[in-house]
């Protein structure tokens, strides 16, 4: 019965509604209940009904009123284009491996490690304690809390050869994530117009970073193990450039990891044109076969600026990371960092530190690297099976991604949406390149969730490959 007053409610007050002016008030629900012989409770289910159909608004201490219809007016931004002016970078749109896809997708294409290889349980606990710890209410310094400074530069210490001075806590800048990081160092390294030498493929970000600041990129060709050294001082030599930006572990999208040799040859190529090496060790705690071997360990004299970051391994959600650097650029780079956000949260600083100070930290990074391999493995063997046409030129000895080699003639934007439609989701390699590339590629991330879904995932592009 209650129901069935409701409805004829509902009814009735649509026609009245359909009758009235917009903004006609209703009578109050003290009339309604009269008017209808119901009770307050029937009356106010018609009433979010006729809410819910958007047929009426309520105002709080004023009443229930014919909601007014309002008629989309397309808005005039033409005045922008002279007041922006031409930009001073081309625009670069956000990657495709910051997509968000559905469960019914298999994702080989994000960037960040699935939430079943992070340290959820160490997260949790340092959100924690963060948050009822001093530092949800004070401000850290500009540089960062001391503790943490501390406790990255104990870890490039730890790499350090005896007889160079390793880093000072001082050196450190802590950073919220590496990606602010590189547009700080690329403002305050090199700035509007000025070359600056970048692998190529390379990590897009860095690529975006560097055209955001102005800078001229110059890409030196990389390969499966990292850039040829000739090629480095070729390129010094010819454009005049002082800054390269490098990846030497387990590079973003290659997986390459430099030679001893071969990183000692680029470090002495660098030091002889007084340049800066800027190293991104974004896959520190993804090794799988090796570790990572910082080249800012081998450098006293502030040639390289290292970049560490703590996101990927520990979680997106605690974007911390830090950077080291010597002398006057130390200094650039911070006055750069505090005129860009002033300082980092006190509590996701709070939090990072206890994750990596945990016993659990170690333990977590020996089971991550067997995850990480048995991942790596199971999507090699996939392809080999399943996709001969994507060929992988070498296995990566760290990381989170595969560098697929495809035959050329392919059309890569054919593919991409052929294998969405199909439910696979892989990233094109061209937005690795700061150039034109070399041929087709693309970058399959073996970290991301749902690894019993590989054999599908080759099957699907092998499929397509073959048509």
């Amino acid at each position: 019965m209650e129901h069935d007053s409701s409805t004829r409610i509902v009814q009735d007050l649509t026609v009245l509604i359909s009758t009235s002016d917009p903004g006609a008030r209703l009578p109050s629900t003290r009339a309604l209940v009269a008017r209808y012989g119901a009770s307050p409770v029937t009356v106010q289910k018609a009433l979010r009904e006729l809410t819910r159909r958007g047929l009426i608004e309520s105002r709080p201490g004023t009443g229930t009123f014919v909601r007014i219809t309002r008629t989309a007016r397309p808005a005039d931004y033409g005045w922008q284009t002279a007041a922006l002016r031409t930009p001073m970078a081309a625009a670069i749109d956000v990657s495709a491996t910051m997509r968000t896809v559905s469960n019914d997708h298999i994702a080989l294409h994000a960037g960040y490690p699935d939430r079943e290889l992070l340290p959820e349980r160490l997260v949790r606990s340092a959100l924690t304690r963060a948050a009822r710890s001093d530092a949800a209410f004070a401000r850290p310094p500009v540089s960062g809390l001391p503790e943490l400074q501390a406790w990255f530069a104990s870890e490039l210490a730890d790499a350090t050869p005896s007889g160079l001075t390793p880093p000072a806590a001082s050196d450190v800048t802590v950073l919220p994530g590496s990606q602010s990081g590189l547009s700080s160092v690329f403002r305050a390294l090199v700035g509007p117009r000025q070359p600056v030498l970048l692998e190529s493929p390379t990590y897009w970000g860095a690529i975006s970073a560097a055209a955001q600041a102005g800078a001229d990129v110059v890409p030196v060709p990389s390969g499966r193990q990292g850039p040829d050294p000739r090629d480095v001082a070729r390129a010094f030599d010819e454009t005049g450039a002082r800054a390269f930006y490098a990846q030497p572990n387990f590079a973003n999208p290659t997986g390459a990891q430099w030679s001893r040799e071969a990183a000692g040859e680029i470090l002495e190529i660098v030091r002889a044109r007084s340049a800066f090496l800027i190293e991104d060790d974004w896959a520190h705690d993804f090794g799988i076969d090796t570790d990572a071997t910082p080249l800012a360990a081998q450098d006293a004299h502030g040639h390289v600026v290292y970049l560490r970051s703590l996101t990927k391994s520990v979680s997106p959600s605690i974007r911390v990371a830090g950077i080291i650097a010597r002398g006057p650029a130390r200094e650039r780079i911070r006055n750069d960092r505090a005129a860009e956000s002033m300082y980092v949260s006190g509590v996701l600083q709070r939090a990072a530190l206890d994750v990596v100070t945990q016993p659990g930290w170690g333990t977590h990074l020996r089971h991550l690297r067997h995850s990480l391999r048995a991942r790596r493995d199971l999507l090699v063997s996939s392809l080999r099976e399943h996709a001969s046409d994507a060929h992988v030129d070498g296995i990566p000895r760290g990381g989170l991604n595969l560098w697929v080699r495809l035959p050329d003639g392919v059309d890569l934007r054919r593919l991409v949406r052929d294998c969405e439609a199909d439910g696979l989701i892989i990233a094109s390699g061209d937005e690795w390149y700061p150039a034109e590339p070399e041929g087709p590629r693309i970058r399959l991330n073996y970290s991301g969730p749902n690894p019993a879904a590989f054999a599908d995932a080759a099957r699907i592009l092998g499929a397509r490959l073959s048509e």
